[in-house]
């Protein structure tokens, strides 16, 4: 008889080559890199070594290039250590015969944007890139995370890598989100309710009426940020979402190829009856608009609730976490959410920069004008294209947002774009950690609709009383 997977286990069993003291030699599918990947170049051209297989080898410019203008070119490109990443990107990943999308491609962007959009990710795959949030990617069904520059280096060499096998964690949400409630708002309750390190050591499945019920788009939101919970990486098993999504891109499989893999895709989701190491359980309903307080997004709240007190907790290593957070963050314990008055909005990021995280922003934004200054960064130029067919960029212009070109931006704050020192942002983004946005800044995690909302009110709001 059969012992019931899970797709973690199947993908997992079907990349293993070999096993030694604990630790299994991966096949590797895909590997992503970008402007920040050059040791793991130079460590090639050090010992004189090629890649195995270049051509699975994805190059993306996206954490240093300029947002702002790139009217000049590469000239637009202000710091000469940054340019020379850039240009080094390009020249490496020519030398060894790589894809890149590189600074003028017209399809540059974000490296975990690129992949989804193309068809270059798809389910059933192992893939590693040069950044943690390569867990976005398992929103098709893959096994994908970030590793170190030595390990890309292995990678690039050998096509492989070496791996501990992690335990799996099911997080199943079923009912349905309420109005205005988004991925996003998901993705920081579940944390809120695992912990940051909630996820150490474990692979998550989601699982469930909610994330059936998401888009691509969505449920990348949610894989994006598998790793602000301390998971390793995060997947959802692929349907008929997923094959939709997928048919006719680019770089997916056509024609006979496309009914061989679908055949494949199809058994990818875990068995009925697969045993989990962990079961975590949410109800969709009871999930609400989400804004992160403090200086992780284990520390997030509903909006219409109040920052905690941290004389109310009984732990006291905590207590002593929620003060010092509250400090930096220079708010008070029993201050509504909504009190908080902002100085900067960011929308975009690797884990709300598409089409649809455009459109929501949009669809906020036309009802008032931005108070504060506030930037809404494409993930690709492919975005960028379809936010502007469908007149977005002249809907956020009009409502006083920035419209910029595709970068990580000020989510990274290492390309010029970030916040002074004590400016309190909203942003779109994924990690909240102090100086993340630029030393001193202070970040709040939110959902578009929610950045876009407080955009123009000047301070948090309840993004349901606006949709109503």
């Amino acid at each position: 008889m059969t012992v019931p997977q899970t797709m973690f286990e199947k993908i997992w069993n079907a990349h293993t080559i070999a096993e030694e003291d604990g630790e299994l030699l991966m096949y590797v599918d895909r590997a992503y890199v970008h402007e920040g990947s050059s040791h793991s170049f130079a460590q090639l051209a050090q010992r004189g070594i090629s890649m195995a297989k270049p051509q699975q080898v994805y190059a993306f410019t996206d954490h240093y290039v300029p947002t702002a203008s790139r009217a000049h070119g590469l000239d637009s490109i202000q710091d000469p250590a940054i340019k020379n990443m850039v240009i080094k990107l390009h020249t490496n990943s020519a030398k060894h015969g790589n894809h890149v999308f590189g600074f003028d491609h017209p399809q540059q962007g974000i490296l975990h944007v690129v992949p989804p959009e193309l068809g270059i990710t798809q389910p059933g795959m192992f893939i590693c890139g040069a950044d943690s949030h390569t867990s976005t990617h398992g929103a098709f069904g893959s096994i994908a995370f970030g590793v170190g520059a030595s390990e890309m280096t292995h990678v690039m060499a050998t096509q492989k890598i070496w791996q501990r096998k992690p335990r799996t964690m099911r997080i199943t949400i079923d009912g349905r989100l309420g109005w205005g409630v988004t991925a996003k708002d998901v993705i920081l309750a579940i944390i809120a309710k695992i912990s940051a390190q909630g996820g150490v050591g474990f692979v998550i499945e989601y699982a469930g009426a909610v994330f059936s019920a998401m888009s691509m788009e969505q449920r990348m939101t949610v894989c994006n940020m598998s790793i602000e919970g301390g998971a390793r990486a995060g997947m959802i098993a692929p349907d008929e979402t997923t094959y939709s999504y997928m048919h006719g891109l680019p770089r997916a499989p056509s024609g006979t190829a496309w009914q061989q893999a679908l055949e494949f895709w199809q058994t990818l989701p875990s068995d009925r009856g697969a045993i989990f190491d962990k079961e975590v359980s949410l109800r969709g309903e009871d999930i609400a608009p989400m804004v992160s307080w403090g200086t992780n997004p284990e520390q997030s709240l509903a909006v219409n609730h109040v920052i905690p007190n941290p004389k109310d907790i009984d732990d006291s290593d905590l207590s002593l976490e929620y003060a010092s957070a509250i400090d930096y963050m220079g708010l008070r314990p029993g201050m509504p959410i909504t009190d908080i008055q902002l100085d900067r909005v960011f929308i975009g990021s690797c884990t709300n920069s598409r089409i649809e995280d455009i459109r929501a922003a949009a669809s906020i934004a036309k009802l008032g004008c931005a108070k504060v200054p506030a930037w809404v960064v494409p993930g690709s130029q492919s975005v960028k294209r379809m936010a502007e067919q469908e007149g977005l960029d002249q809907i956020l212009v009009a409502a006083g947002f920035e419209w910029r070109e595709p970068g990580c931006s000020l989510c990274t704050a290492i390309n010029g774009d970030q916040l002074k020192p004590g400016e309190r942002c909203a942003s779109t983004s994924n990690r909240n950690f102090r100086g993340r946005q630029g030393i001193g800044g202070r970040t709040h995690l939110v959902s578009p609709a929610m950045a876009a909302a407080a955009a123009i009110h000047g301070h948090f709001v309840d993004v349901r009383k606006l949709l109503r």
